[in-house]
């Protein structure tokens, strides 16, 4: 196998017996494999978790490419670069020595937030078709400058857009809260696993269902130990600091 055979989402792994049958490629299985060990080791604060989420978007872009999914495509741009500016903010040290600890966010930020993404989904679920095809007509038109050749895709519409527009948008605001390590991120990856599994189970992917029921308990258990390290005494007498 050379290594574009590789990258074939035509390159069965393993037929799924799920629904009508799932062809499950090599690249998604790895890629999916390197995302539940993101998200593992995120859960227990370990820095490696951005190596993992960095394979993981990377062969992710890789099969939205191969099926025309360019809109998602670009997103998975936006989490290679929020993967490489958390594994930048959770190594950087303070003019003490000391790296980022994980905290509850402050409750003015906690409004804000909330404000910002109650707007922006309601925002996306009334434009997400325009939205998406804007990012796959950007996304080909970038790629055609450096020689791709693509032609124009044709979207079709969302099946499920309110609840298309919260998994994107709660996905790049708890992405983002990771990065900076407040525990309201794993509350926000509860929610979007609770909607994906929902989702993906309507739309007979049972496949993807399974693994977001994985990531799903993965998320809680990370909810259950930031909660335990935030409310620690040292914790909170950094979080005072920092605030």
């Amino acid at each position: 196998m050379n290594i574009f055979e590789f990258f074939d989402i035509n390159n069965t792994l393993v037929n799924i017996p799920l629904g009508e049958g799932y062809a499950m490629s090599w690249v998604e299985a790895i890629g999916t494999v390197f995302g539940l060990l993101c998200i593992w080791f995120a859960s227990k604060e370990k820095t490696i978790n951005y190596l993992f989420g960095l394979i993981n978007v990377s062969l992710f872009a890789v099969i939205f490419y191969q099926i025309q999914l360019y809109g998602i495509l670009l997103l998975q741009v936006f989490f290679f670069a929020a993967n490489l500016y958390g594994w930048y903010a959770w190594t950087k040290t303070d003019a003490n020595g000391d790296t980022l600890s994980v905290r509850w966010m402050p409750r003015t930020k906690q409004l804000l937030i909330a404000l910002v993404a109650i707007v922006s989904i309601a925002i996306m679920t009334r434009y997400i078709d325009g939205f998406f095809t804007l990012l796959a007509t950007l996304t080909v038109s970038v790629m055609n400058l450096f020689g791709a050749q693509l032609n124009m895709p044709t979207l079709q519409l969302d099946a499920f857009p309110f609840w298309d527009a919260t998994m994107t948008v709660l996905s790049v605001v708890a992405q983002l809260l990771m990065t900076r390590k407040y525990v309201e991120n794993w509350i926000l990856w509860v929610i979007v696993n609770v909607i994906s599994v929902g989702v993906y189970a309507a739309q007979g992917v049972y496949a993807l269902s399974i693994e977001y029921v994985i990531l799903l308990f993965i998320a809680l258990n990370g909810t259950r130990e930031w909660i335990q390290t935030a409310n620690s005494p040292t914790s909170q007498s950094s979080q005072g600091d920092a605030l």
